[in-house]
């Protein structure tokens, strides 16, 4: 699942993100959603998540669900 869609992204879950350094290369870094910072229902990068460790990226794939 991509992560352009807000509804789809919960504090807990697991995801891979990339970094804003990365941009160019593509590179993913995984973990877990601590926050959403993107307001918007939807976004064509991806949402724009913090991370348990505080990293802060835009969501490319979803990996799991704690639901």
């Amino acid at each position: 699942m991509n992560g352009q869609n807000r509804k789809d992204i919960t504090p807990g879950i697991e995801v891979n993100i990339v970094l804003k350094k990365d941009q160019r290369t593509g590179a993913k870094t995984r973990g877990t959603v601590k926050n959403i910072l993107t307001n918007s229902k939807f976004h064509p990068h991806g949402i724009k998540v913090r991370l348990e460790d505080g990293q802060v990226g835009r969501v490319q794939d979803i990996l799991s669900n704690n639901e």
